[in-house]
């Protein structure tokens, strides 16, 4: 793999990972265009770590104070640490959810689902969901003081549809949580934050790649600059999308993910994506 290359992943990988687009069928996608595929999952992995460092640097002080105020709750059951407290629950509900269903669809179902028409038709899907959000449903006000454990719940089965190509695993938790009730603040923190030890467990994982000294034929420069590619443009990718949340622009998300399966069906309609691990 070239230093250019590398350079290309590591931005696909950032900027799709915390946007409501997909970052697999981009990742595949790329894959495509430049005729590479991954020899199992170590080249995944370092992409994947360096969204997780952007996105515990960014989130650096609550997830400092969650994890503060989690134990001190337990020990002195202090009423003002008791909504982070079960903040932290939820978060961690969501992900045992996550983590469970999702092995075993991937299992079962993932591979068989990298087609043209299946990706296509989950970015379709994720577009039609942005689209309700943002015209046909009144976003709530419920902030992390009112969540509950329906709330996570949901969620979490929501984030496990993103083991399914082309359903972003943002887009899904967004989408849920805001269908939820949550107002705009706490749906976008529950998702980022939820999407650390999601992305977090998956990379673990995935270590036996790592051990199997898969990295080597990677070489040693563009497996830094995927990485480091990685961790600028999914902060980027992070300031990127609060903002338009504030601005209440998930529309333009959901025609980007209709030209995206456009796009998908009339490249990739070979059959080429079956064959990407």
């Amino acid at each position: 793999m070239s230093v250019i290359e590398a350079l290309i992943f590591g931005i696909v990988q950032g900027i799709s990972e915390f946007l409501p687009i997909s970052s697999t069928a981009h990742i595949i996608i790329a894959q495509f265009i430049f005729g590479t595929t991954f020899s199992g999952l170590s080249f995944e992995v370092i992409l994947h770590l360096g969204s997780i460092v952007a996105v515990v640097l960014y989130f650096r002080r609550d997830c400092i104070r969650l994890v503060n105020t989690f134990f001190r709750y337990l020990s002195n059951r202090s009423p003002q640490d008791r909504p982070d407290f079960f903040f932290g629950i939820y978060i961690i509900i969501a992900t045992i959810i996550t983590g469970v269903l999702g092995i075993f669809l991937e299992d079962f179902f993932a591979e068989t689902m990298k087609t043209p028409v299946f990706i296509a038709s989950a970015l379709a899907i994720t577009g039609i969901f942005l689209i309700i959000i943002e015209k046909f449903h009144q976003i709530g006000n419920r902030t992390e003081k009112e969540m509950t454990f329906l709330d996570s719940v949901v969620v979490g089965l929501a984030q496990t549809l993103a083991v399914f190509p082309g359903i972003s695993r943002s887009g899904s938790t967004l989408i849920a949580a805001l269908l939820s009730g949550l107002n705009r603040e706490t749906a976008v923190r529950y998702s980022f934050l939820l999407s650390i030890p999601v992305i977090l467990g998956s990379s673990v994982l995935a270590f036996d790649d790592l051990n199997a000294g898969n990295l080597g034929t990677f070489g040693t420069l563009p497996l830094i600059v995927a990485f480091l590619a990685s961790l600028i443009s999914s902060w980027i990718g992070i300031v990127w999308l609060i903002q338009f949340l504030n601005k209440g622009r998930l529309i333009y998300f959901a025609l980007y993910c209709f030209l995206l399966a456009i796009i998908v069906v009339t490249m990739l309609n070979n059959g080429t994506v079956t064959s990407v691990n």
